[in-house]
């Protein structure tokens, strides 16, 4: 589908709630480009920019990257694309993230995907990481051509520390608190639409139609 205007979205919705899925649909349906924090920060942090050093000795000292160290991050990359459509994955993580955004740019729909954290658990304890490229893989729904070999490299894949059961329930509690007060921020500018759902096929339909109209020429 062709976009008719500059079209801004942001996904949300905890770890293991099928963004990156959903985001590659989104992409491919609707021709938005896909701007991913992590991605942004691995990348900075491989070619060791200045915010890139900045972020890995945040990150090594087990801080969290400052908001206005992220938020300078995505904003020098959103203007290479500012005549662009694009969809933001893993920013804004908070409110004072959020505001950043909106003094640059109005945002037109926020897609929440609101998953149970129990299939968010099972999920997320299935799966395993190429390292160096981000690929996720899950045994149960999206497995590896040949098990524990990335499919593009053939490099191993790992386990994360962090999808041992007890650490998942921790991270969902944190981005609950932390992502909460963002997700009443832009409900309360009228842009927020959440989709429910323990699949991403059973959650993809909707979502679909929602952009299609959102999106048709007389919108």
């Amino acid at each position: 589908m062709l976009l008719q205007r500059i079209f801004r979205a942001v996904i949300m919705g905890p770890p293991g709630s099928g963004k990156g899925t959903v985001s590659g649909r989104i992409v491919k349906s609707f021709g938005l480009m896909h701007l991913s924090s992590g991605d942004l920060l691995r990348a900075n942090i491989k070619a060791k920019t200045e915010l890139g050093l900045l972020m890995k000795s945040c990150i090594d000292q087990g801080q969290l990257v400052p908001d206005d160290v992220i938020s300078r991050l995505i904003l020098t990359e959103m203007r290479n694309i500012d005549q662009s459509s694009w969809l933001l994955d893993g920013f804004p993580r908070t409110v004072s993230q959020a505001e950043s955004l909106d003094n640059v740019y109005s945002v037109d729909t926020v897609i929440n995907l609101d998953v149970p954290y129990q299939t968010i658990k099972q999920r997320l304890t299935s799966r395993w990481l190429h390292l160096p490229s981000g690929r996720v893989y899950n045994i149960d729904f999206n497995p590896p051509k040949i098990a524990g070999l990335d499919d593009v490299t053939g490099e191993p894949l790992i386990q994360r520390d962090d999808d041992t059961p007890e650490t998942v329930i921790r991270r969902l509690k944190a981005y609950e608190n932390q992502t909460q007060p963002v997700l009443e921020y832009y409900r309360s500018k009228g842009v927020l639409k959440t989709f429910s759902g323990t699949e991403t096929n059973q959650i993809w339909p909707h979502i679909q139609a929602f952009l299609s109209k959102k999106l048709s020429p007389q919108n």
